[in-house]
């Protein structure tokens, strides 16, 4: 069963399940969007963490995700600095010994890159480069040494260079964090705490839907029931769960909430048109070759001549199927058929007997003999109706005859034999199996082959149009 099959409308909604479908349509659409949101969470973090930082620090718990503490660790040695410098001065020696250690922080952040475990060495990077940049240094070390300097900062506007660090490195120390490692080597990942109850309620509505059909269909085992609603197993996967947008897909089309019925008519096409060609011409071929393998073997000639050798032909009701269909034929053609034709015949009698008669000296003389003129066409007309009605009684006659019956069917046999005795010579055999085999090569590159210039759209637009045609009639 295909699966525009099991979308069909057999498995849509009645009207009074419809707002049930619609409501696990929608409950499906609302899953499968908080599954992307977890797939996409990890590399757009950064993007979640500045639009809404308060909801990141709590989905961070589903990820086993904590700040850094390295990264931690410096920002709040800057924010003691800036405290420390709005409590006192730039010119203290505890200024001076903060300065020391965001210098030795900044080295050690420089050497053991606390980024990489988020996979965001990138980040780190940019952070030497905007510092560099900014004290026109070609080493991140002696650049962060001057940036973390009293003299930079006597000279320069304190609180313009952190306005600096605030602006461009301070997000991204920020954004860096550590996450935790579960005990079988993988990260920490909760969100199958959300996704439970999802499952918990699709699992419900798939056993009531497995039910339901095998009390519809008694005749179907656990097994083909449960494969009636194959796509609803993935909604019950705590893995793959990117493959819910099948299940999702058939949903939102069975409960009408979306009109899927052009991009599966487009799916269709694109399925028939890319592979019709290639099927076509590959089976075309492949029944033709197989056909002129079986008269090169001399397998076509074997049946037809060597009755004997055939398959048992299996017969459902005792009747000869063919010869009852000709008996029939020729009875509706002699008592049904001939009658309302008669005029005809007697009309196209009349004419060969008088075109047979003019070709006669003797009919033309007796034409010229005046009193007796009319006489010749007289006979004419008689002979006709003579002849077609003294036809259609012998040939009625001869139809109910048994004996004519039986040497008509003598007749055909004997004929069969005879024919099969001269086939029979190997001169004979030959040269039908060559014609017969060079005739199968022309319809392959004539008519199979020939698929491939004419293509199928044209088939499928004919077909298309013919359903729309049979659709409005309905």
């Amino acid at each position: 069963m295909s699966f525009a099959q099991q979308t069909s409308s057999p498995n849509k909604p009645n009207h009074r399940y419809r707002g049930l479908e619609r409501f696990f349509a929608i409950l499906a659409l609302v899953n499968f969007c908080l599954v992307l949101f977890d797939y996409s969470y990890i590399p757009w973090r950064d993007f979640y963490f500045h639009a809404a930082p308060a909801f990141t620090q709590q989905y961070d718990l589903f990820k086993g995700i904590e700040p850094h503490r390295e990264t931690e660790r410096y920002l709040a040695k800057v924010n003691e600095l800036e405290q420390q410098v709005e409590q006192t001065s730039l010119q203290t020696q505890e200024t001076e010994n903060l300065l020391q250690e965001l210098q030795f922080l900044s080295n050690e952040m420089i050497e053991d890159n606390p980024f990489a475990e988020a996979n965001k060495t990138g980040s780190l990077a940019k952070i030497k480069n905007q510092v560099r940049d900014r004290m026109n240094k070609e080493s991140a070390h002696q650049a962060f040494d001057l940036f973390w300097s009293t003299t930079h900062l006597s000279q320069q506007n304190f609180q313009q260079e952190l306005a600096f660090f605030d602006e461009q490195i301070k997000p991204l120390l920020k954004t860096n964090y550590y996450r935790d490692i579960s005990t079988n080597g993988k990260f920490i990942d909760k969100f199958w705490l959300i996704d439970l109850p999802f499952i918990i309620l699709f699992g419900c509505e798939f056993i009531v839907r497995t039910y339901s059909i095998s009390r519809r269909r008694p005749d179907l085992n656990w097994l083909q029931t449960i494969l009636r609603r194959w796509f609803d197993i993935f909604l019950l996967l705590p893995f793959w769960r990117w493959l819910r947008i099948v299940p999702l897909t058939v949903h939102l089309y069975q409960s009408e909430l979306v009109n899927l019925e052009p991009l599966r008519e487009q799916l269709n096409h694109d399925v028939v048109i890319n592979f019709a060609e290639e099927m076509t011409e590959v089976v075309g071929i492949r029944i033709i070759d197989q056909a002129q393998e079986a008269v090169n073997r001399g397998d076509v000639a074997n049946w037809i001549l060597n009755p004997d050798s055939r398959r048992p032909y299996i017969n459902i009701n005792n009747t000869n199927e063919v010869q009852a269909i000709a008996t029939r034929l020729l009875d509706l053609s002699i008592h049904q058929v001939l009658p309302k034709m008669q005029p005809d015949i007697e009309a196209l009698v009349h004419h060969m007997v008088v075109n047979t008669l003019n070709q006669s000296p003797i009919y033309q003389q007796i034409k010229n003999v005046p009193g007796v003129s009319r006489l010749p066409n007289q006979l004419t007309e008689k002979l006709a109706t003579e002849v077609s009605q003294a036809t259609y009684r012998t040939m009625t006659k001869f139809l109910q005859d048994p004996v004519v019956m039986q040497l008509s069917n003598q007749l055909v046999e004997n004929f069969i034999q005879a024919l099969q005795v001269e086939v029979q010579k190997q001169q004979n055999i030959q040269e039908i199996q060559a014609l017969v085999v060079d005739l199968l090569e022309e319809i392959k590159i004539n008519y199979v082959k020939g698929l491939e210039k004419e293509g199928v759209e044209g088939l499928w637009e004919e077909s298309y149009q013919l359903r729309r045609i049979a659709a409005n009639e309905q």
